[in-house]
């Protein structure tokens, strides 16, 4: 039966969504088959639940943005089955013309390749970042609060899923992981620039220095060199020991900023200066501002306290079109 009106408005004060939700279309729900979560096994059902949750909401998000904005079309690689990590990572870096440089700002990279990039709402904070191919769209969910060089691992990481693990139903599995991190390992930090840089006997703050034009953390450089057979495996364990000693896995020496996203910031710029703020988006898309915020959280350069409409002002008819040009 149809809820009445004082129904449907006592479910939007018990689940906290406002009463314009229940009335709109329904929701495209993610299927957990689809979605690289690490660790599924271990996961609670709620947890991955409200990953899920929240994902659907950045699809309509993205609907609604692509209403009236033209954004770069998906030009992200599918490889495989059954290729390298470190040979996939090489290809990827040859077809977006990064060579052997270290890679610039990776959110940024993403979605100039037309990956859209979202952040992992407060309530899945325990997630590290998950993807999925939606159709022939990619998406990539980030861990916001984490350190800008882990941060940056994860979306290599996630990259490194929707390039290898496109065609597996689930892309799940320790086997997938390990190449995801073996892709990310490789396409953050190309072979032959890291050995022709590295000490041959490196201390802990020579790798400091060696990890500042990767833009990684420590432990990701230590752990690359090792790989490479540059550190041998007692030189590895001592740096690792050191490195736990000296608290590096949890606070980052010299750190870097957080990247965040040139999508998003263009979006909520170009329409704050037609009056339109991230409430009045909220309103558009039948939810509260928080749960907009949520699936932007570290993304964007505004902060929450300043997201309030300009006055009111004649609404176009049509937004302007917006295209970001590569540099």
């Amino acid at each position: 039966m149809t809820p009445s009106p004082d129904t449907v408005e006592r479910l939007g004060r018990v689940l906290n969504f406002p009463v314009a939700f229940f009335e709109g279309p329904d929701l495209e729900e993610l299927s957990v088959d689809a979605v690289s979560f690490r660790a599924l096994s271990k996961m609670a059902a709620a947890d991955r639940d409200r990953a899920l949750a929240a994902g659907a909401l950045a699809f309509s998000s993205t609907d609604w943005i692509g209403e009236r904005f033209r954004l770069p079309e998906p030009r992200v690689p599918k490889l495989g089955p059954g290729v390298d990590p470190e040979t996939a990572a090489q290809a990827v870096r040859v077809e977006w013309g990064l060579g052997e440089r270290p890679a610039p700002n990776l959110i940024h990279l993403l979605e100039m390749r037309g990956v859209r990039v979202f952040s992992v709402t407060q309530e899945c904070r325990e997630l590290d970042a998950y993807s999925l191919w939606r159709a022939d769209q990619p998406f990539v969910f980030l861990n916001t609060e984490k350190s800008g060089e882990r941060s940056r691992f994860d979306a290599a990481h996630e990259l490194g899923h929707l390039v290898l693990h496109w065609h597996h139903d689930p892309p799940q599995g320790r086997r997938a992981e390990l190449e995801a991190h073996r892709f990310a390992a490789a396409f953050l930090m190309p072979a032959a620039s890291v050995l022709a840089k590295a000490p041959r006997h490196p201390t802990l703050e020579q790798l400091v220095e060696l990890k500042k034009p990767w833009r990684v953390s420590v432990a990701a450089i230590a752990h690359r060199l090792h790989s490479l057979k540059a550190l041998s495996d007692w030189q590895y364990r001592t740096l690792v020991i050191e490195i736990g000693k000296r608290d590096y896995l949890t606070t980052e020496p010299e750190p870097i900023e957080r990247e965040t996203s040139q999508v998003l910031n263009k979006i909520f710029a170009a329409l704050r200066k037609e009056g339109m703020g991230k409430a009045a988006i909220a309103r558009e898309l039948g939810i509260h501002q928080a749960d907009l915020d949520a699936i932007v959280f570290g993304l964007t350069m505004l902060p929450a306290d300043s997201v309030a409409p300009l006055p009111a002002r004649p609404r176009l008819k049509e937004y302007p079109k917006l295209q970001l040009v590569e540099p």
